[in-house]
């Protein structure tokens, strides 16, 4: 399957969502989805994370403005988000690192939730 690299960082406001409700279950290599929260008083770009239907935090908003244009015009099946790394010794804000690629969803193969 071709991918292209966007982009890896922490999740954003990890301690004020869902993330230590689901963090047992956030495996490295668990995909999770992202949403646009439009109405977000702190930040008209912002674009949440979610495990399933757990919200877990946000893209950090030095990063976010590419995957708003991209949720924006419709190509939200073709941004795959997973767990890269998960560390419970780190601070909370620094404990889930995910990795971010543009793909074609007819090649995605991998049916990992």
């Amino acid at each position: 399957m071709k991918q292209e690299h966007l982009a890896n960082f922490c999740i954003a406001g990890f301690t004020y969502y869902d993330g230590a409700l689901v963090f047992r279950k956030l495996k490295v290599g668990k995909k999770l989805t992202l949403k646009l929260e439009e109405d977000n008083k702190y930040d008209a770009r912002a674009v949440a994370i979610y495990y399933k239907s757990h919200k877990i935090g946000f893209v950090p908003r030095t990063e976010n403005r590419m995957f708003y244009k991209l949720l924006k015009v419709g190509l939200e099946d073709y941004v795959q988000i997973l767990v890269q790394q998960k560390n419970k010794s780190q601070s909370p804000e620094s404990q889930v690192r995910v990795v971010c690629f543009l793909q074609n969803p007819e090649q995605d193969s991998s049916k990992n939730d």
